[in-house]
């Protein structure tokens, strides 16, 4: 088991110049937890892991690990004395070391014995066993980033930042390589700190997860909570897919186009924006007047997109299992199961 070091961030500031990056972010990180700070490409994600790592200075605000301040106004603990492993994107292994010889690189001088024990121990871990005298061109993207972890791991960090650690995979080894990355993090129970712009990677292996938008926090919670009650439509559109139409609340019940539907969340009465997400939501047959029709669809393997106008013009998208079931010109209405979120239009 890993020393557990809780990550206290406390209003921190920094710009490039007259380029502000991070604004008065606030982040507190649990012991043991592994948390995910998402966010589109520029919002300064990976800013605020190398201020955490000590490879930048805060210009205001505050960081402390596992109780100790390391950043502030008068004080900068170098990066090598805070007990930080970094994993970045494509792993970086030494190409002229072989994988034991990565492991232990940052080890210092150890008996041999206490050499191969290590080596065995992370590399069992990873499931690459076998693996201590291959070379890092011997191996697939996939096991050259459970290397990294390894190597990362070995040096007893008190906390692993992970910067798009999977990005540089294809599609379908993505996935897998990220699920058993997490099962080893729980199991060596290291505080981790991931920057992703992947929704569903920091949805899917989080405890928690901050949504970094503009250089704020725009919402941190569970992923459950994120998804289900986003602070903002802003916070709603990136977690998520979302289907959007205008209409009006009273007394928690929202009307538009698609019908009156209870809202989720707390919004005041008036002009609001509906927000369904795609599971919501089924294209049925339409049964009068009021029904839409199809005007496009786009097959894209698992799903089909459905795009149909309202009769008041609004047009909307939709996914539909397979192939779908409907054709071009058909009408249809939209069905909506359970709640909708509300957001008030300026």
């Amino acid at each position: 088991m890993a020393d557990q070091a809780g990550v206290q961030i406390n209003s921190v500031t920094k710009a490039f110049g007259d380029t502000p990056v991070l604004d008065g972010v606030f982040l507190d990180v649990a012991p043991g937890s592994v948390t995910a700070i998402l966010g589109p490409s520029g919002c300064g994600k990976s800013t605020l892991l190398r201020i955490i790592a000590g490879f930048e200075d805060p210009d205001d605000g505050a960081v402390r690990i596992a109780g100790t301040t390391v950043a502030d106004r008068s004080i900068s603990v170098p990066a090598h004395r805070r007990r930080i492993g970094l994993m970045p994107q494509e792993g970086a292994l030494f190409p002229h070391h072989d994988v034991a010889g990565n492991i232990t690189f940052g080890l210092g001088r150890i008996s041999r014995r206490h050499r191969e024990s290590e080596v065995a121990r992370w590399l069992e871990l990873v499931g690459l066993d076998g693996f201590a005298d291959a070379h890092p061109h011997q191996l697939s993207g996939g096991q050259q980033q459970r290397v990294a972890l390894a190597r990362a791991l070995a040096a007893r960090p008190q906390v692993l930042l992970l910067d798009e650690p999977f990005a540089s995979l294809d599609t379908g080894l993505r996935a897998r390589v990220r699920e058993d990355i997490t099962a080893i993090l729980r199991e060596s129970g290291t505080t981790a700190i991931l920057v992703t712009h992947d929704q569903a990677e920091a949805l899917s292996l989080a405890d928690q997860v901050a949504v970094l938008l503009d250089g704020r926090i725009a919402q941190y919670g569970t992923p459950a909570d994120l998804y289900r009650r986003p602070a903002s439509l802003g916070v709603a559109r990136f977690v998520g897919g979302t289907i959007e139409i205008a209409g009006h609340v009273r007394g928690g019940v929202i009307s538009s186009p698609l019908g009156e539907h209870p809202v989720r969340n707390t919004v005041a009465d008036g002009a609001v924006t509906a927000v369904i997400r795609p599971e919501q939501a089924t294209v049925v047959p339409g049964d009068g007047a009021d029904s839409a029709v199809v005007t496009d669809l786009r097959f894209y393997g698992p799903h089909t997109a459905v795009r149909i106008s309202l009769v008041d013009g609004t047009v909307l998208e939709l996914p539909e299992p397979g192939h779908g079931s409907v054709a071009v010109g058909e009408s249809v209405r939209v069905h909506v199961r359970g709640s909708v979120l509300a957001f008030t239009r300026a």
